[in-house]
């Protein structure tokens, strides 16, 4: 099954709109709306919401923001664990 050149949304056999453009290329969409918003209105298609582009960077962009936050408690854990051990030999010290 095709999928379209917008939305990433499977077209179902005896529906849709071929585009053809100049140089060759061949753009499938699965209606107007998709076809106005790439081709009229210049949209990509990772900045509209709806798409599946859009969708798999949005869960990328999750994914290394939890890795970083995963990495910063990381590195708050040892910075905590060298405070404690600091501490504990100015305590014996005394």
């Amino acid at each position: 099954m095709i999928k379209s050149s917008f939305s990433g949304r499977p077209i179902p056999p005896g529906t849709g709109l071929m585009y053809v453009k100049k140089d060759g290329k061949i753009l499938y969409f699965l209606n107007r709306k998709e076809e106005k918003n790439m081709i009229k209105l210049g949209r990509k298609p990772r900045k509209v919401t709806w798409t599946e582009e859009h969708r798999k960077e949005k869960n990328q962009r999750i994914a290394i923001a939890q890795q970083l936050a995963a990495k910063a408690q990381a590195e708050e854990a040892v910075v905590e664990k060298a405070e404690q051990k600091l501490a504990a030999k100015e305590a014996k010290k005394k």
